[in-house]
C-alpha cells in the first residue's frame, strides 16, 4: 500500500504522524509482552547493567514495558524482559545445627 504524503494537508500528516507513532507503541509492547512470557512472577533471573556485573535476584512484578526485579541484596531494579536470562536457583539448603532429625 503505497501512501502518496506530497497530496496530503498538514492536518493528515499529523493524523498520519499519530498513527504511526501509535502503531509503532503498540508493536514494543507486544514485542515486550512476549519476552516477558518466557519468564514467571517468583522465578529468579540475571541480567547484566551498565557496570558489567552480573544481577540475580527474583522477578516479582510484570510491568506495562518491564518487569519488576528483587536483588538478593534487597535492590530493586526495573529491567527491560530482553535483557533478562534464566538464574541457578538460589541454595536454600539449612546449615546442619539447624536440622533436627526426629526417631
Amino acid at each position: 500500500m503505497n501512501i502518496d504524503i506530497d497530496k496530503l494537508t498538514e492536518r493528515e500528516l499529523i493524523d498520519l504522524n499519530h498513527r504511526v507513532v501509535e502503531r509503532l507503541r503498540f508493536l514494543a509492547q507486544m514485542r515486550a509482552h512476549g519476552a516477558m512470557l518466557r519468564f514467571s512472577i517468583g522465578q529468579r533471573v540475571s541480567f547484566n547493567p551498565d557496570n558489567g556485573k552480573t544481577v540475580t535476584g527474583m522477578l516479582m512484578k510484570y510491568n506495562k514495558k518491564t518487569v519488576t526485579v528483587i536483588t538478593d541484596d534487597g535492590h530493586r531494579w526495573n529491567v527491560s524482559p530482553s535483557y533478562l536470562r534464566e538464574a541457578e536457583p538460589k541454595d536454600v539448603t539449612p546449615k546442619r545445627g539447624n536440622v533436627v532429625q526426629l526417631k
